[in-house]
């Protein structure tokens, strides 16, 4: 089983939360996010931290997405049958979402794929100037969920958004900025200093404030809900890109660094 996958550091109320596979690009696999979940939860349970920091080890990337190849083994039956029961993600995303304080990404690095929805799922996002975002499940032949492409939604706006998604690009962090992805861009010897003193700031206010505020925000975005049938042809659609001729061309493509020919079947 893979080791300190996450690593966390408390001070002044602010918990510092490193994804540590730097020789992966902090690829989020599924036991990581599993281990993000459970550590968010207690530092829930503790509440001690105000403010909860999110960043990759290393200089090079916060998260370059979802590593589906890694298959966790050696890990404890209950892990394994929770890994087997729930989406990994979401339950990491939920933990985010459902952390009663602020949650901060420090986006040191590319933030493609789930990487890149896991930053737009926390409260506020400072980038270096350096960075890459973007969401490739276009240019691969799949219909993204719902819920992730509601998060982008609420972050960026619907015509953000529409084109976050339908053109696939990476975008530079100071286009990231002007499309409201990020709040600021900083160089990487000012990227950390900037975050850690306006997690200070945040953990430093009324710990009721700061409970109630992300209540209300978080009950607001809830209030946006699909319709019924809305989410049934979703679901057929997801699943038609899914078992596609184009999802199978789009994974071998990227792997073969070519354009794809998609067929639309």
């Amino acid at each position: 089983m893979e080791e300190n996958l996450l690593l966390l550091e408390k001070r002044e109320r602010v918990g510092t939360i490193a994804f540590n596979r730097p020789e992966r690009r902090n690829a989020l696999s599924p036991l990581l996010l599993y281990q993000l979940s459970e550590m968010l939860n207690q530092l829930k349970m503790e509440d001690e931290i105000r403010c909860v920091v999110l960043k990759g080890a290393g200089d090079k990337a916060f998260s370059s997405g979802y590593d589906i190849t890694a298959i966790p083994t050696n890990v404890n039956p209950e892990v394994m049958e929770a890994l087997k029961t729930k989406n990994p993600l979401q339950m990491a995303l939920e933990a985010i979402q459902e952390f009663p304080y602020p949650v901060m990404a420090m986006i040191n690095g590319m933030a493609f794929g789930a990487g890149c929805e896991l930053a737009m799922t926390c409260d506020m996002r400072i980038a270096v100037d350096t960075a890459r975002l973007g969401m490739p499940p276009a240019k691969l032949g799949l219909v993204y969920m719902p819920a992730g492409i509601m998060n982008f939604v609420n972050v960026a706006g619907l015509a953000n958004a529409k084109e976050i998604f339908f053109t696939g690009r990476y975008f530079s962090a100071s286009r990231a900025k002007e499309m409201g992805l990020v709040h600021y861009v900083l160089p990487m010897e000012q990227l950390a200093p900037f975050t850690e003193e306006m997690a200070y700031e945040i953990a430093g206010n009324a710990p009721l404030s700061l409970k109630g505020m992300k209540t209300i925000f978080n009950a607001w975005g809830k209030s946006q809900q699909f319709r019924a049938d809305d989410l049934k042809q979703i679901e057929m659609l997801v699943a038609q890109a899914f078992n596609s001729e184009d999802l199978k061309e789009g994974q071998k493509a990227f792997f073969e660094k070519r354009k794809p020919l998609f067929k639309g079947r």
